[in-house]
């Protein structure tokens, strides 16, 4: 079930959010909780909007009056949204690279420095043998 699917009348929204449906119809006035209409115009609201409802229920039962937890709600849905688009920069991002031809490797050289090489080449090996070294006296 998709959380943004309107399934709920508002006597069912408002009993899961534990409030009465004139508060809905205010909320709904006041912006603060946008159920979808019917062609009715019934509102039907969804698992997202009853879960704002019991969110602005909390934070209106910590005191917050309605302008504060309407910016409340404000940047949260920003932050989701951005959460939403960085997720699709990043698959995005992903995808472009997998297509990439010669896309750029990376290996460890042997003093610890980073090296770039292309994909499918081997770092360059020191294939000197160290037979005998004399010890240092300090």
């Amino acid at each position: 079930m998709d959380e943004y699917s309107p399934l709920f009348a508002i006597a069912m929204a408002a009993e899961l959010a534990g409030m009465h449906p004139q508060t809905l119809r205010q909320y709904d006035r006041l912006g603060l909780v946008s159920p979808q209409r019917t062609s009715g115009q019934s509102r039907r609201y969804s698992m997202r909007d009853v879960a704002q409802l019991r969110e602005i229920g909390q934070l209106s039962s910590e005191g917050l009056n309605l302008e504060g937890i309407r910016r409340i709600l404000t940047l949260e849905n920003q932050v989701t949204g951005l959460a939403e688009r960085v997720r699709e920069l990043e698959h995005a991002l992903a995808d472009e690279l997998l297509k990439r031809s010669g896309s750029r490797v990376f290996a460890a050289g042997s003093a610890g420095e980073v090296i770039s090489l292309r994909a499918g080449t081997r770092a360059e090996k020191a294939n000197q043998i160290v037979v005998w070294r004399p010890l240092r006296r300090e």
